[in-house]
């Protein structure tokens, strides 16, 4: 889509000495002219139009015209009547930009089972449009300030209305942070706890204790410990034993494992915060999309002192819009407002209102359900074709989310599955990334199926059939 410059085209700094005996003219060509070999104009780009260079610098029209000429003369600029003047696609004497590096070959994949990304072709771009157009005009003139550092008044409403209605969570629009996403409400929690004496944070076994996630903690001055999980979640006893006083744990739908944290253990885990003055990091972050079990309601209504939930839209829109949320406890809520308010004064408060707008409209509720039923399809998808092509691989972690756990036969190599299956232009993801061991035993593949159509999760499961089986070994 081609782009026009609104009014007279762009500024351009260029400084003219009248104290020098060289002519204005000979200095404002010299300085076009070295704005152009230097690399500061680059081929193609706009310069401003005579009569508003004219202005800026404080000459007549005809001396920055005389310009323009000289330097069309001179093969540095093109003109053309009607037309905006440009820097000349090859100027004299102008610098030649170095070459870039060629890209890398690589592999395209026809179908890519990363798991964590939603359906990013159906972010709602037109009711987040209608979001914006009805929310911008009837904002008030002090929302353009910096504002509160925790974030809109009426953004934290709505998200505590919405919260407690749908997840059961002890919202108080008070103790609420709008955050930049996960990430950022993870550090801004990790350096209050540090701050207030906490050294050690465990996290779940499998989980994110492997990568960026821990590694944030460590940048935080926080150590961390792997505590293993089951089928039950979370194991309180060995988080009892791990001298941690903080624990990160994705209760509703485990990750990575699928999991739900079951009834006993939620209480275990509060009386273990409760008992040791510690505190639970909830990551609630796919809890909407649920298909074949009853809404479990977030661990932020059993403790909310003892609770920080954390929330975003990255997984029920997209990663992009870069906003979540942090229910503090009231005892941390200041910290981790004064930590918000001194790392960045705020998130961007007019994508706040646009959310706000989209979930009190209702349009937001709608386009989970509709994102619930599209996911559901390509859930069925992939049990289907994994049924029809490997009928002894169980999969496991399917009551919600957009991802399962696909159990290998023992006898396969995991790496050796994931290499065999890029070959044929089909990302697949080991379980052991997310182990703290890094073990590959017992074999296990993590199995997105968000941003894949239905076709290309049949088509990449017929693709591989062989090589999650292990046929093609025998085949030879």
């Amino acid at each position: 889509m081609s782009i026009e410059w609104a009014g007279l085209g762009p500024e351009l700094l260029l400084h003219l000495d009248r104290t020098r005996s060289q002519p204005l003219r000979s200095q404002l060509e010299q300085g076009v002219r070295e704005a152009i070999r230097t690399g500061r104009l680059t081929p193609g780009e706009r310069l401003p139009s005579s009569r508003e260079l004219a202005r800026q610098l404080g000459v007549s029209r005809g001396l920055v015209q005389e310009c323009y000429g000289q330097l069309h003369a001179e093969g540095y600029l093109s003109t053309r009547v009607g037309s905006a003047t440009r820097v000349a696609q090859v100027g004299v004497g102008a610098v030649t930009p170095a070459p870039s590096q060629p890209d890398v070959p690589g592999i395209t994949l026809t179908a890519d089972f990363q798991s964590g990304l939603p359906d990013l072709a159906g972010f709602p771009r037109g009711d987040w449009l209608w979001a914006q157009r009805e929310s911008l005009p009837s904002a008030p003139t002090a929302v353009f300030d910096y504002g509160d550092p925790r974030g809109s008044t009426v953004l934290r409403e709505v998200l505590a209305g919405y919260l407690r209605r749908v997840r059961a969570a002890a919202s108080d629009p008070q103790l609420m942070v709008i955050c930049n996403g996960f990430a950022e409400g993870l550090v801004l929690t990790l350096r209050v706890l540090r701050s207030r004496g906490i050294r050690r944070v465990a996290f779940e076994d499998p989980g994110y204790g492997d990568g960026e996630t821990s590694a944030a903690a460590v940048h935080c001055g926080i150590d961390t410990v792997p505590v293993p999980v089951d089928e039950y979640g979370i194991d309180v006893s060995a988080l009892e034993a791990s001298g941690a006083r903080a624990v990160l744990v994705t209760p509703a739908h485990q990750w990575p494992t699928g999991v739900v944290l079951a009834p006993q253990r939620r209480h275990a885990l509060v009386a273990w915060a409760q008992q040791c003055d510690g505190v639970i990091i909830e990551d609630d972050y796919d809890a909407e999309f649920r298909y074949d079990r009853d809404p479990i309601g977030a661990l932020h209504g059993l403790a909310a002192d003892r609770v920080v939930h954390l929330g975003t839209v990255s997984k029920s829109l997209a990663p992009a819009v870069r906003l979540g949320w942090i229910l503090c406890p009231s005892w941390l809520a200041d910290g981790i407002i004064e930590e918000k308010k001194l790392t960045d004064r705020g998130s961007p408060v007019l994508d706040q209102l646009t959310l706000a707008t989209l979930v009190r409209s209702g349009r937001y509720d709608r386009h989970l359900r509709r994102m619930r039923s599209l996911y559901g399809r390509r859930r069925q998808a992939l049990v289907d074709a994994l049924g029809a092509h490997t009928p002894d691989i169980r999969l496991t972690g399917l009551a919600a989310g957009f991802h399962a756990v696909a159990h290998l036969p023992a006898h396969l190599d995991e790496a050796t599955v994931i290499a065999a299956a890029r070959d044929r232009s089909v990302g697949l993801y080991g379980m052991s990334t997310y182990r703290a061991s890094r073990s590959a035993t017992p074999p296990q593949l993590l199995m997105g199926f968000g941003n894949l159509t239905e076709r290309s999760i049949t088509r990449g499961i017929a693709t591989i059939a062989d090589v999650l089986t292990g046929r093609r070994h025998d085949s030879g």
